[in-house]
């Protein structure tokens, strides 16, 4: 299941709309090339990261936590590539994306049908006030004031302890990758093959890790990945979290509410250095993948530049999108995303 075309979903039929997705379209189809170019490139980095880990092991382990940074950012870009491939853009065939998508879930850890359908969702209602996804993403979905107010002290303490910036951006994702993902732990009953395919990841990991332990020493393994996958994990969240939480971000009730709003200004631009750019597979352009998601990600800076439209959306430097993280209920009084604190003192 992928996302609808901008096209296909309520409310984009509009002239402007209509034109950008004109202006867009040219830049959604895969090129096979740098698709193969950017896996071969990504897998073989991150494995040399890796080997270079376990060899770093004899001399010292604080260089191998060095090293652990650079491999969780390949990892991330991985990431990306998997992302890529529950969108139908990483290559012209579906079942070339999906083979692709499941490769790459053997070590990002996220099982590739389940996020896909769930992502999917995320990009059908995102911003929606009356349609807000029903899984166990806390970082893009959020109550209104109103709602926060209503409930109990105790509620709300259960309800702001998991958004606590710690607690979301360091001590969560994590958790999330390394054991949530494991088990079909927010996926309906009636989601028989995604469920089934998360136990065919965990075949698959069990398979690997007890390969990896065997040759090199589990004690190693664990040394070695947990440390890349914390990395990861925190990068990659807290990617997805600031792009879609910040200052001029708008949601909106389903009378006011259309796709091309919604991606435009419910998402961000992330302005980052060149090489962190990279790492992270140009997902800081994150207004286009919203409004196009089956741009692959290697065209998606080409699509910002040429499309002035999409540059006059909200553009976050690295500094204020670390400022924005406190962000976590929605005001519709005055329109804006506000912190705890500020309902606090209201």
């Amino acid at each position: 299941m992928t996302p609808p075309s901008v096209a296909s979903v309520e409310n984009a039929n509009t002239p402007d709309a209509l034109d950008l997705r004109s202006a867009v379209k040219p830049y959604e189809r895969a090129i096979p090339s740098a698709s193969m170019f950017q896996l071969v490139t990504s897998f073989g980095l991150f494995v040399g990261a890796c080997a270079l880990m376990y060899w770093s092991l004899q001399l010292s382990y604080l260089l191998t936590l060095l090293l652990a940074v650079p491999a969780g950012a390949l990892l991330v870009r991985i990431f990306i590539i998997q992302h890529d491939c529950g969108h139908g853009s990483f290559f012209a065939s579906r079942r070339l994306n999906d083979w692709t998508g499941m490769l790459c879930s053997v070590v990002t850890l996220a099982p590739y049908a389940s996020w896909r359908r769930q992502h999917a969702g995320h990009h059908v209602v995102w911003n929606n006030l009356d349609r807000r996804y029903s899984g166990s993403d806390i970082y893009s979905t959020c109550l209104t004031v109103a709602e926060y107010r209503a409930l109990s002290p105790w509620l709300r303490l259960l309800y702001r302890i998991p958004r606590h910036p710690i607690v979301a951006h360091l001590l969560l994702p994590p958790l999330v990758f390394v054991i949530l993902y494991r088990l079909p732990f927010d996926m309906p009953k009636s989601w028989s093959g995604e469920r089934r395919a998360v136990h065919a990841l965990n075949g698959a990991l069990l398979l690997l890790i007890c390969a990896l332990g065997l040759v090199v020493g589990f004690l190693p393994v664990l040394l070695v990945q947990l440390p890349v996958m914390i990395v990861a994990a925190v990068i990659g969240v807290w990617l997805f979290a600031v792009q879609h939480r910040f200052d001029e971000s708008r949601w909106a009730r389903q009378r006011q509410w259309s796709f091309t709003d919604a991606s435009l200004e419910g998402s961000s631009v992330l302005k980052l250095p060149k090489i962190l750019q990279w790492f992270t597979g140009n997902i800081g352009f994150h207004n286009v993948h919203h409004f196009a998601p089956r741009i692959p990600n290697y065209r998606l800076q080409s699509c910002y530049q040429a499309v002035a439209a999409l540059q006059e959306k909200s553009v976050l430097t690295f500094r204020t999108a670390l400022s924005s993280l406190g962000l976590a209920l929605w005001d519709e009084e005055r329109q804006c995303l506000v912190r705890f604190a500020d309902v606090a003192r209201a």
